[in-house]
Parts: structure tokens; sequence; C-alpha cells
């Protein structure tokens, strides 16, 4: 009983904001919405869509802390919504600050991405960019925020207080099928601070976390350590002890080695977002 009220809850106060959210939108007029492909920018591209019908644009940025298969999800998402998706080319690695990778290294690269998208939106005839971040997000180290107030980014989500539960269950309630897709960051946030980038290593990140949604893990993150030839995984509690079945942990071990790894260590806390931000 008690579960049931809180979903009761949860569901009017998600819908209370979602009437909110879309008096915001339509204030706006017209935008270009940052989008990523992940739970939370294509809930709003889809609310913005719903509002401002073709006063909506998404941009994209393709760089190499975006995969493949989220580009590849972006594209199907706004074919299907007939939004129109304009792909930004990012180059991550002139951004001298984000291949030094300082604690602060979102700010400087969410600086230069963002001043991107700014001047290709006024090609579009749009003066506002918007962006997906929650109410939840303010829980976490986010030096990217920052960088949003400075290049004043919109963050509807934030604006009217939507957390990540409610995101899911609108989404949900709309049929996208991100509602319970696994949370995915920027691939560089698998690097402790001061590692220094590489595309080599993105690559690397990429690869094993890939290998790993193929054997059936659902939520996870490769940290690793390249001083010392190290990677750590986060797995979900519940999903730990797949790693053990099947012959499985041989396959992970054997995968990790072949990228160049010679310390394959699970990380007993499990899977959490940001924890390389308590290092």
């Amino acid at each position: 009983m008690e579960n049931k009220k809180l979903v009761s809850v949860l569901e009017k106060n998600a819908e209370e904001k979602y009437e909110k959210l879309k008096s915001y939108l339509l204030s706006l007029e017209k935008i270009a919405v940052a989008f990523s492909g992940g739970v939370d920018s294509t809930f709003l591209l889809k609310a913005a869509k719903e509002v401002l019908g073709e006063n909506v644009v998404a941009f994209i940025a393709i760089s190499d802390v975006l995969t493949k298969e989220e580009e590849f999800e972006a594209e199907q998402f706004c074919k299907k919504e007939k939004i129109n998706l304009v792909k930004i080319p990012f180059n991550v690695f002139s951004v001298k600050e984000f291949v030094q990778n300082p604690k602060e290294r979102c700010y400087y690269c969410k600086t230069e991405l963002m001043k991107q998208m700014k001047q290709t939106a006024l090609k579009y005839g749009i003066s506002l960019v918007v962006e997906g971040t929650n109410l939840d997000d303010e829980r976490d180290y986010r030096p990217g925020r920052k960088a949003l107030e400075e290049q004043k980014i919109l963050s509807p989500l934030r604006v009217c207080q939507l957390t990540k539960d409610e995101i899911r269950y609108l989404s949900r309630k709309f049929g996208l099928a991100t509602w319970n897709k696994p949370s995915f960051a920027c691939l560089a946030s698998r690097i402790p601070y001061g590692e220094t980038i590489t595309k080599e290593l993105l690559c690397k990140v990429e690869k094993a976390e890939r290998f790993l949604r193929e054997k059936g893990f659902s939520q996870m993150r490769v940290r690793v350590y390249p001083s010392n030839r190290l990677v750590r995984l986060e797995l979900l509690p519940e999903e730990q002890d797949r790693l053990f079945s099947n012959g499985i942990q041989t396959e992970v071990t054997d995968y990790m080695k072949e990228l160049g790894f010679s310390y394959i260590t699970l990380d007993l806390e499990g899977y959490r977002s940001g924890s390389m931000n308590n290092n």
C-alpha cells in the first residue's frame, strides 16, 4: 500500500511538472536542443517537438566521447519523430584542458561545445539552446554546469524541477524506448583526473563497455588507470554474480588483456555514477 502511495505521488508530481515544462517551452518559441540520445535529452526533445513542432532542431556533437551506438540511436529517434537533426563535428582534442584532464575538464570542454552550438543555432535563425540537465544532477559534482550558465544555455528540466524518476515515468508514458535506458556519461569520465586522455584510451573504454553489454550487463562503468595498466569494473550489485558464471569471468579477463590491460579488478561497491569524483 505504501509503495502504491509513493508511485501515485510520483505520477501526480511528474504530470504537474510536465504541464509546467510545456508552458515553459512554449514561451521560448524557437529552440535548438543539445541532444545526446540519453534519457533526459530524448525526453526534452520529445516534449519540445510536441509543443513547438517545426520550431525545434536537435544538435548532436559528433566526437570521440560519443559512442557509435549512441549516435545511431539518436539518428533513429529523430527520423521517427521527424525532427531535424544537425550533426556538429567537435574535436575534443583541440581543447587542451580536455587532454590534460584536470578536475574541471568538463567545464572547459562544455564551454567550447556550447560556443559551437550557439554559433550553429544562429545559422538556423535560433537564439536559444537548451539541454537536458535535471534536478537530481545538482547532487553530483558537475563543473559543466558553470559553463552552461556562462554561455546562457537553458536547462528546462531543471527549471521545472523534474527528477530522473519523473522523467523515466513520463518517458514510459509517452512510449519512449529510453525510459529504462541505463545512464550513460562522456567516455572521458572513466579516466581518473590527471591522467592524460588519448583517442586510443577512449577507444579501449568504448570497446570494453560494448563487450560487457554484449555479455548481458545492463549498467556498468569500465574505469581505467593507464599508468598502472589496470581496469576497474563497476557492475550493478545484482549482476556481479553473473561475472562468475558460464565462463564469463575468463572471457572478460581475456578480452581486457587483449585491449592492453594487465590487471582486471571488480569494484565490490558496484556501479555508481560519478565515482571518479570521490578519488
